[in-house]
């Protein structure tokens, strides 16, 4: 089971607001790539994300490589409210359309 730290509760919280892909959790929680990829991978092999990557049809008709997206399992969308539990102030990190807000 992944660790519930301040960095996981806020990619948590990005998932569960529907943010899907790395650059939007990256973008929404202000967090590196380099704690945001490792945290996702966790996630994944705790249960609590799963993932699946994009056609590369659709990745090539954008111009652009194809995306990994993310979304919560039941599992992951318990661990939401634990998260919230006990980092009350993530969600706050957070602005309303899952921009950080400034420090």
């Amino acid at each position: 089971m992944p660790r519930l730290t301040r960095p996981t509760a806020l990619v948590l919280l990005a998932l569960s607001r529907g943010l899907r892909h790395g650059f939007d959790v990256l973008d929404a929680t202000g967090l590196e790539s380099g704690t945001v990829y490792p945290i996702l991978r966790r996630l994944e092999e705790g249960g609590w994300v799963r993932s699946r990557w994009e056609p590369v049809r659709e990745a090539r008709d954008a111009g652009r490589p194809p995306r990994r997206y993310y979304e919560l399992t039941g599992a992951g969308a318990e661990a939401v409210r634990e998260a919230r539990r006990l980092h009350p102030d993530a969600a706050a990190a957070l602005a309303p359309g899952g921009v950080p807000r400034p420090a």
